[in-house]
């Protein structure tokens, strides 16, 4: 399995709950920083800017497998799971310091027209930059 994208980050003390290790809800802040990485570098953020086509989540689930503690540095990598014809799936995994699986994550995203509130196909240009992020020429 390829990972291509990864995205390193620091864990910060106020992620922290009373038990000592990061508390869920900054899980989905690291996946939501991967999600957006990804845009980015797909260029679906300048899709919406320039069109009011975008990305939009419909769902996002976490597997949650090892604590995370404070002080760390964990590693969000990501691939596109699936492209169907208006959605498509990213497949995220935390990485501790030690390089292990500390959850992994399946979001579903829709491709939507915020000018005319409906799914609009997947486009070419995103299907080819997948291509080429999974091929490492991004």
């Amino acid at each position: 399995m390829n990972f291509p994208v990864k995205l390193p980050l620091r864990i910060d003390w106020s992620e922290m709950d009373l038990f000592g290790h990061v508390n869920n809800v900054a899980y989905f802040k690291y996946i939501q920083a991967s999600r957006v990485n990804y845009w980015e570098i797909s260029g679906l953020s300048v899709l919406f800017t320039e069109s009011k086509i975008g990305p939009i989540l419909l769902s996002t689930d976490c597997q949650f497998i090892k604590p995370l503690f404070y002080p760390g540095n964990i590693v969000i990598e990501c691939r596109i799971e699936f492209i169907k014809n208006t959605s498509f799936g990213i497949h995220h995994r935390i990485l501790n310091d030690q390089n292990e699986v500390a959850a992994e994550a399946h979001d579903v995203i829709v491709t939507f027209d915020f000018n005319k509130n409906e799914k609009v196909p997947v486009s070419d240009e995103f299907r080819r930059a997948v291509a080429e992020i999974a091929a490492g020429n991004a």
